[in-house]
């Protein structure tokens, strides 16, 4: 029987047997499963977990009162920025960085602290900018600085304010 089956599908013997060996018992367990678990109540159990977690129940709290009093909205903003990673106070989040004044940095003569001031630069950058300015003996033009791996037009418009070249 497994021969002539075997000569007309293309497997072997073996390979046969494993198949319907696999096809018996996914029958047998949707078999039991149908008649053993008919048996059990289907009802749904619900959970409700705002009880436990605080911020699903100041959010919950938050969004069902319609008259929103000025000290809560800033105890949920402040519990918003936590969680988001906002707050000054967030190690995992961005630093906040103290801006130079505009016109504040020769690009000619920055060292990497006066650069990794700046925003979106950091130490790896600013070792970048400090290696192509030794290059190229100084800047010509702070368009320059565009040839810098990891600065485009966009970070350098954000960067030439706090910058200038003598």
């Amino acid at each position: 029987m497994f021969k002539s089956l075997s000569k007309k599908i293309g497997f072997t013997e073996t390979e046969i047997k494993v198949i319907l060996f696999l096809i018996l018992f996914l029958v047998i367990g949707f078999g039991y499963r149908f008649i053993f678990q008919m048996q059990q109540d289907p009802s749904l159990q619900i959970f409700d977990y705002s009880s436990q977690d605080s911020l699903f129940s100041l959010y919950s709290r938050n969004d069902q009162n319609p008259d929103k009093n000025e000290d809560s909205l800033q105890s949920f903003a402040k519990v918003k920025q936590e969680v988001l990673g906002f707050s000054e106070g967030s190690s995992w989040g961005t630093t906040n960085k103290i801006l130079p004044e505009e016109k504040s940095i020769n690009l000619n003569t920055a060292t990497i602290d006066e650069l990794t001031t700046l925003p979106g630069i950091g130490i790896k950058t600013a070792e970048k900018i400090i290696e192509l300015r030794e290059s190229m003996s100084g800047f010509k033009k702070l368009e320059d600085l565009m040839d810098v791996k990891g600065i485009g037009e966009v970070k350098f418009n954000n960067l030439k304010k706090f910058l200038y070249i003598k």
